[in-house]
C-alpha cells in the first residue's frame, strides 16, 4: 500500500534521491525532500502534470533534482534510506514540506517566493515553497 505507486526499485530509487539531496540535513531533512517528491507524483497539476510515478517524479527534465546528476546519487540504497523512503510513500508529512512540490538551498535566507510560489518555511538549509490550494489542490488532500 502507499500513497502513490510504487514497487521496490520505486522505493531504492526514492531512497537514493533523498539521500543524494538532504543526507546533511539528517533524517527529518530527508524525510521532507521525500515529501516533496511524493507530491509531486500526487499533484497532477503546474509542473507535474505528466508526473505519475516515482520513476518519472526522480529523472523530470528539465526541472527535475539536481541530486541526479552527480555520482553520488547512483550509490546503492542503504537501509535506513529505504526505510525513511518507505515512511513518506506511506503517507508521513512533515512540515514546512507537507504540501510543498519545490525546495531549494539558497546562499542565505529564503526568498518570499521563488518562481510564483510562496515560502511556506525553512529547515536547515533548505526553504520549501508551496502552490496555492486554488492553484493545485491534490496536494492539499489529506492521506
Amino acid at each position: 500500500m502507499g500513497v502513490v505507486p510504487h514497487k521496490t526499485a520505486d522505493v531504492k530509487l526514492l531512497a537514493r534521491l533523498i539521500r543524494a539531496e538532504a543526507e546533511g540535513e539528517g533524517k527529518l531533512g530527508m524525510l521532507m525532500v521525500g515529501n516533496v517528491g511524493v507530491n509531486r507524483v500526487r499533484a497532477g497539476c503546474l509542473d507535474f502534470k505528466d508526473i505519475t510515478s516515482i520513476r518519472k517524479m526522480v529523472f523530470q527534465s528539465p526541472g527535475g533534482f539536481e541530486a541526479t546528476q552527480k555520482s553520488y546519487f547512483y550509490q546503492r540504497a542503504r537501509d535506513v534510506d529505504m526505510k525513511l523512503a518507505r515512511r513518506v510513500i506511506n503517507g508521513e508529512r512533515f512540515r514546512p514540506a507537507t504540501n510543498s512540490l519545490w525546495f531549494f538551498k539558497p546562499p542565505g535566507d529564503c526568498p518570499a517566493t521563488w518562481y510564483n510560489q510562496n515560502n511556506v518555511g525553512r529547515y536547515k538549509a533548505h526553504c520549501f515553497f508551496a502552490p496555492t490550494q486554488e492553484d493545485c489542490k491534490d496536494v492539499y488532500v489529506t492521506w
